[in-house]
């Protein structure tokens, strides 16, 4: 690269970074669109909607119907936020919380009321119409109840068992939009006899959901197997929401709206303050860090840092992704293995050096060399960011789209951006050894030899983990220390007597709710009013009054404006087997890729053991150290799965690497501990910079957010200790005890 062009590369990428970052700070226009302000926000760090629906009828619904109701309901709203949460209050109620949202009556016009889906016949048996087209579409000639008495209701929304939206081909050939369903059994034979009147008499079959029709197709056979299929959609969008809206209606219980209201952030401004400001220190921390040890190919990888920040908050608002407390985990793995590909190319180019290569030379193989561990390790956790996308329930794919989205703008800014900073400032004249640095062989470390205490030290931190739980639970305590989303608890709503901000109630009322309830609480405001919910653990009636005598003590507050309601989980038994079966099918992959790429399912299972290790040693910690378990725990753990699968691909990398080239003479164990060698300065770098981007977060970031931050720094250090001395030791014992058959 000439002298001339490598100003103007360098010029374009800072014109690029300054135009990305002001357009973070500023938007596009002069209503700030596109800036860092207008990205979607969560529940928790901005708030949304909240809507209470009551079940219809004055007998209290079956607790099998509730759980079946919230269950589809969660599915419905995931259309509106993949961060959109549905529990059960009291007996007969549910809330929805739908964040970002704040037109009420938008969110419920849409919703509509769930439980009031119906087919119905274009004629009745003695031939009169029950709907006819007018200029303004469809129009009901019946009230439900005549349509009901006359046998014109030939189906409920109870006889569909599931509804997906779908394309197939046409007689022409062309792609068109569907929307398939599928009846239960009672509904199979219900659908197979009205599908047969309509076809015999030339009708429609209309589906007419909460006061209008959504779909009025033309039945062109008799349907007997359960299985029939409306067509064509005039796009795909348009297919899935009346997909939604059948399933919806599909509910055993008919819900009518209570009441609607704006709710503000469970965390606040403050939370979002103080982690910008701790990535802010973190990230600037990390820069500085990278150019002390590495210097040019510091700077290099710093501007590509600042690069690959910026352009992701640009991603996160130009896709419409929701952020919330686990998406920031997502960010934060991504900028960690950003840093990470970046120590591995510049070790590499020093190892190069070390051998006598010319720099120009050194820079060239070390990004070479440097390739199939990179690609290798950012795709595995790519496998299982796309499996959690694609199978996890909502709350979880927040964190998947901002992992997914991270780790493919940092495998470009290290393998593009840097890589031609790197050349800029080569051709720029920083072309001396001294701006590189050179690496010097070590001695390999015999980490073998003490696999047994490695193995010893993480089996007993497993077990004491396991005992830990099982004291708690012997004393009448949870195993683990749920928080309300796991095990549900009381919202007590207080009006108080003047409107208080969300840092004013933390700051007033939160110690005392904490003092009297024994709990940790969260807070959501609403809007418009003088009322401020606190979300506990469950409350017994003797701990209610108590609460509500010294909120009426301290704040002068009428005691019949206070009320409290039981809550169910927001996290729910079919979202926690979700995840659970999303985990297990990206571990899955993630072996078989590690099979199909380094042709020996040993490493495949040292990883995953290794991996599992990971996730054991910090559920002790959370365990023995009484950490809050609730929404942010899940993104803890994935997190903890990206990460050490990551560090771990990037030792087997170098061992195969190693074997590939290795002697006859050199023995297994002398390879392991090589590799592991020569891979040390990457784990404990890429650890250390991870782990203080992490640690600022900690120190500076609200209650919630260190109940998230410590078990993630536990994490980390867990992860580097087992890629260091667990995953060589374990491959090893695979290798030997099961050795390779013969070619």
């Amino acid at each position: 690269m000439k002298k001339s062009k490598a100003i103007i590369v360098l010029v374009a990428m800072l014109i690029v970074l300054l135009g990305i970052t002001y357009i973070d700070f500023y938007g596009i226009n002069a209503e700030g669109s596109g800036s860092a302000s207008d990205i979607k926000l969560g529940l928790d760090l901005a708030g949304g909607v909240s809507i209470t629906y009551q079940v219809v009828g004055e007998e209290e619904p079956d607790a099998t119907d509730m759980a079946d109701t919230v269950a589809k309901l969660q599915k419905r709203v995931e259309n509106y936020s993949t961060e959109a949460i549905v529990y059960q209050e009291g007996a007969n109620r549910i809330n929805i919380e739908i964040p970002g949202a704040k037109d009420a009556n938008a969110i419920l016009q849409d919703l509509g009321r769930p439980g009031s889906l119906y087919f119905i016949s274009q004629t009745d048996a003695e031939g009169n119409l029950n709907y006819q087209y007018t200029q303004t579409g469809y129009t009901l000639l019946k009230t439900i109840d005549e349509l009901l008495a006359d046998g014109s209701i030939k189906l409920t929304g109870t006889d569909v068992q599931n509804a997906q939206a779908g394309s197939g081909q046409n007689s022409m050939g062309n792609t068109e939009f569907v929307v398939d369903l599928t009846m239960t059994s009672e509904g199979t034979s219900k659908f197979a006899e009205a599908t047969r009147q309509a076809y015999e008499k030339g009708e429609t079959l209309a589906i007419y959901y909460d006061g209008s029709f959504v779909s009025v197709p033309n039945v062109k056979g008799v349907f007997t197997d359960g299985h029939a299929q409306i067509s064509p959609m005039e796009s795909f969008e348009v297919a899935e929401n009346l997909a939604s809206t059948i399933r919806i209606g599909g509910l055993k219980l008919e819900l009518e709206e209570l009441h609607s209201k704006v709710v503000g952030a469970q965390l606040g401004v403050e939370a979002i303050d103080t982690s910008i400001k701790a990535g802010a220190i973190g990230l600037a921390i990390v820069i500085v860090f990278m150019i002390a040890v590495y210097f040019i190919p510091g700077v290099a990888s710093a501007i590509a840092l600042c690069i690959y920040v910026a352009a992701i908050v640009l991603l996160l608002n130009g896709f419409g992704m929701t952020l919330t407390l686990s998406g920031v985990a997502g960010i934060i793995l991504s900028i960690g293995m950003a840093v990470d590909a970046n120590v591995i190319i510049f070790a590499r180019i020093r190892e190069e050096l070390g051998t006598g290569k010319t720099v120009k030379s050194a820079i060239k193989i070390g990004f070479d060399k440097a390739l199939s561990a990179i690609v290798d390790g950012n795709i595995t956790t790519l496998i299982a960011a796309g499996v959690l996308l694609l199978l996890a329930p909502g709350s979880v794919k927040g964190f998947a789209q901002t992992l997914a989205l991270g780790i493919v703008l940092s495998m470009f800014t290290a393998l593009v951006i840097s890589k031609a900073l790197i050349n800029v400032f080569y051709a720029l004249g920083f072309k001396s050894e001294k701006w590189y640095g050179v690496g010097k062989e070590r001695k390999a470390i015999d980490f073998l030899s003490k696999k047994n205490l490695f193995f010893s030290i993480s089996v007993a931190l497993i077990v004491a983990g396991f005992v830990a739980m099982g004291v708690f639970a012997a004393n009448g305590k949870d195993a683990l220390n749920l928080s309300l989303e796991f095990k549900g608890g009381t919202a007590t709503t207080i009006t108080f007597n003047e409107s208080m901000s969300l840092e004013e109630v933390n700051a007033q009322v939160a110690p005392i709710v904490e003092e009297v309830t024994k709990s940790p609480v969260q807070i959501q405001t609403v809007q418009g009013s003088n009322e401020v919910i606190f979300k506990t653990n469950a409350l017994d009636r003797e701990t209610r009054a108590s609460l509500e005598d010294r909120i009426v003590e301290e704040f002068g507050v009428d005691k019949n404006l206070i009320t409290t309601e039981t809550i169910s989980s927001t996290i729910s038994d079919e979202m926690t087997k979700d995840t659970i079966i999303a985990v297990i099918v990206a571990i899955l992959f993630m072996l078989l890729y590690i099979r199909l790429r380094f042709s020996d399912i040993r490493f495949g299972f040292s990883g995953i053991i290794a991996l599992a290790h990971d996730v054991l040693v910090v559920l002790a910690f959370y365990a023995a150290a009484r950490v809050s378990v609730g929404n942010t725990f899940i993104a803890c753990m994935l997190t903890i799965v990206g990460y050490s699968i990551n560090a771990t691909i990037v030792i087997f990398d170098r061992v195969r690497e190693n074997m590939n080239t290795a002697s006859r003479k050199e023995e297994l164990k002398d390879i392991v501990n090589k590799s592991i060698t020569q891979t040390l300065s990457r784990s404990i770098f890429t650890s250390l910079t991870t782990f203080v981007m992490v640690a600022c977060l900690y120190v500076l970031g609200v209650s919630s957010i260190r109940d998230f931050a410590l078990p993630l720094m536990v994490g980390i250090v867990c992860g580097a200790y087992s890629s260091v001395c667990i995953t060589g030791g374990l491959w090893y014992v695979l290798r030997t005890k099961f050795p390779p058959k013969a070619q």
